[in-house]
């Protein structure tokens, strides 16, 4: 599961780079045909609907691809891999360009499904694409092992070392050295896994296989010996997890703190955001604080890690607190609806209308069916429609009052708004219609 959360985070500043001209190439396209046509306007007023309806068009293309971007990282992150597959593919067929933001993890769906010629085809295309990266390298050589192209797999897990993109590609390349019977390279990478993830009980467990072949015995007993050590480790931290939630749901006793705390280890980011989060769900919120701060600090290329902490700063109501580690994860993680909408949130809660109304603008495309998004986002759009009114802006006026229209259909001022809006300009029948329209939804919530 943590590696889902990873599947970007190994072209961190390619991604910065290539998000801006992944959205802008088809949005540039639109942009330009629509100021042809604003052109044309002056000279036939006939164009006026034909603008539009093009406008609604590429909006409801951009839409389309986000919402399938959103769906697809849900259902990646629920482990719904087919599901996911066919989002980021209905994304692709929509916008080509996305490379780092659909077909890789496209690719990686595909490897977990394992589906290995497809998520090959992927990666080497995002390859082709994004260049030489150390996660498709790492992808790459896992397929190569499952295919038991042992020599392909050293290959690629060796480039990929060199950064690595995941904490198990060396575990995984000294596997590679094992089944090729290349016995001391692979003594070097699996101990190297051990010194990566000291509580990797895999490597322990080959390295023991490895020393007992060699007729190591007394190295291979040790080997043996973690291997259980880390297995009852692992089994205690999930039976502590239990027993510190148990606790605190008698209150913050001094027995609670005392289980709780055993898994404040300050350089270990997973115990530190479990006990945080369960401060957290236990509404000691203060509590959460410390544990998550550190975690953030330790990983700071987790969005889950940034989202755990900035979550605890929005419930304690430290909005500028908030803000930070969202409007940079949100930069390196675009398509995160968690992210987006709480970045909206924080944003309205500190008065910046504007820049809510963009990043919750986005968060509704991923996740159109979210209501408390779509609620706030409702609020900031009728916000920024009557500050257009105000400053005689009709233009943006009228577009902000149609995407309140579409977010509560129900609602009828946004259509006594365009109404009014209309007829200052001249343009009787959309006044006509909207008013209507107005009048009809104002009966149905008459008892």
């Amino acid at each position: 599961m943590w590696k889902i959360l990873l599947v970007l985070l190994f072209v961190k500043e390619p991604l910065a780079t290539m998000s801006n001209w992944n959205i802008c190439l088809p949005r540039c396209v639109s942009r330009a045909l629509l100021t042809l046509l604003a052109v044309a306007m002056l000279f036939s007023p006939n164009v006026t609907v034909c603008a539009e309806k093009i406008q609604q068009s590429a909006q409801g293309a951009s839409e389309s691809v986000e919402g399938h971007l959103g769906r697809g990282y849900e259902a990646m992150r629920s482990e719904r891999y087919q599901e996911a597959a066919a989002e980021f593919g209905a994304a692709l067929a929509l916008d080509p360009t996305l490379v780092m933001r659909a077909r890789f993890p496209l690719a990686v769906a595909f490897f977990e499904q394992r589906k290995y010629p497809e998520a090959r085809a992927e990666f080497e295309k995002v390859r082709q694409e994004a260049g030489d990266q150390p996660g498709i390298f790492y992808y790459l050589g896992r397929i190569d092992q499952e295919e038991q192209n042992y020599k392909g797999a050293i290959e690629n897990l060796s480039k990929a070392a060199a950064k690595p993109p995941y904490p198990d590609n060396a575990f995984y390349l000294g596997m590679a050295y094992l089944k090729s019977g290349d016995e001391s390279e692979a003594e070097k990478w699996l101990k190297e896994a051990t010194r990566i993830n000291a509580s990797d009980s895999r490597a322990f467990y080959q390295l023991g296989v490895l020393y007992r072949k060699q007729g190591r015995s007394e190295e291979a007993s040790q080997a043996f010996a973690r291997t259980k050590e880390e297995k009852a480790s692992s089994d205690k931290l999930a039976q502590l997890k239990v027993a510190c939630d148990q606790e605190l749901s008698r209150g913050l006793t001094e027995q609670a703190r005392s289980t709780c705390e055993q898994l404040n280890d300050p350089d270990n980011a997973d115990k530190l955001a479990a006990l945080g989060i369960l401060y957290g769900q236990h509404g000691f919120l203060q509590e959460a604080l410390a544990p998550l701060q550190r975690a953030a600090e330790i990983s700071p290329r987790s969005p889950q890690m940034q989202y755990n902490l900035a979550y605890t700063y929005f419930q304690l109501g430290r909005y500028a607190d908030a803000r930070a580690p969202l409007a940079q994860a949100t930069q390196h993680w675009p398509d995160v609806f968690p992210l987006r909408s709480l970045y909206g949130n924080v944003l309205w809660k500190l008065g910046d209308t504007t820049a809510a109304y963009a990043e919750l603008s986005y968060a509704h495309k991923l996740q159109p069916q979210e209501k408390s998004t779509q609620d706030l986002l409702y609020q900031a759009t009728v916000i920024l429609a009557d500050q257009a009114e105000a400053r005689s802006a009709s233009i943006d006026a009228i577009r902000y009052w149609k995407e309140a229209a579409k977010l509560h259909p129900a609602q009828p001022e946004p259509h006594h708004r365009l109404s009014l809006l209309y007829a200052k300009s001249g343009r009787t029948q959309l006044a006509k219609q909207e008013q209507g329209e107005a009048d009809r939804l104002t009966r149905s919530q008459t008892p």
